[in-house]
């Protein structure tokens, strides 16, 4: 087997698993390393990595990566030759773009308001960069009804990042599950790199609590 160039830090029961799943659709060699929350993700050596002392970060070949949808728009782009992004030139790249950033902004601060029982005044949303959580999810609706995947036919990094969202949103029930939602996350699920995924994860967990 050839050698990593890739170092993921993770830890089975968080966001982590989005990057689990971006690394098998990506099909490179890669090591895990998994932190407990309190212990390993707080010691000198990882906060050099990541000083808020968080999970998901990579190293690629020296180059620290964290947060979730950059990892997944970086390695996307480290690996061309994988068609996990749409090319530079393709007409398609700002959609890609628009709506991988929009779920890791606009979609979790809204979500992070709901969660926390924070009602936000009608005339004061719009100081804020989501408006309104059902402006914001009307707008993700329409972003997974269109086509297929996000891009069309070409399943993307955007994908990963998404699928993963709305299935943990839905699935804690802080997002409503519309049909739409419903179809899109069973069609990026059924992806044999998402199984892979999710039996590393499984395993993983019940490592950690033997």
């Amino acid at each position: 087997m050839p050698a990593s160039r890739i170092t993921f830090y993770s830890n089975p029961q968080s966001r982590a698993a989005v990057i689990h799943w971006m690394l098998e659709e990506l099909g490179e060699p890669y090591e895990t390393i998994y932190l407990n929350f309190q212990g390993a993700m707080k010691t000198p050596e990882y906060l050099a990595i990541n000083p808020m002392g968080k999970v998901p970060a990579i190293v690629h070949d020296g180059q620290i990566v964290t947060e979730g949808a950059a990892i997944c728009a970086f390695l996307a782009d480290q690996y061309p030759q994988k068609n996990l992004a749409p090319t530079l030139d393709s007409p398609l790249r700002g959609t890609y773009y628009r709506w991988l950033f929009f779920v890791a902004g606009p979609l979790e601060e809204a979500i992070t308001m709901k969660s926390l029982n924070m009602p936000i005044p009608a005339d004061k949303s719009a100081m804020l960069g989501f408006g309104t959580l059902g402006h914001v999810v009307d707008a993700l609706e329409q972003a997974v009804s269109n086509a297929t995947w996000i891009c069309g036919e070409q399943f993307t990094a955007a994908d990963v990042y998404v699928g993963s969202a709305i299935r943990f949103y839905m699935q804690f029930g802080v997002l409503e599950p519309r049909p739409a939602f419903k179809a899109y996350v069973d069609r990026a699920t059924q992806r044999p790199a998402y199984q892979r995924s999710l039996e590393i994860i499984q395993k993983a967990a019940a490592a950690q609590q033997k």
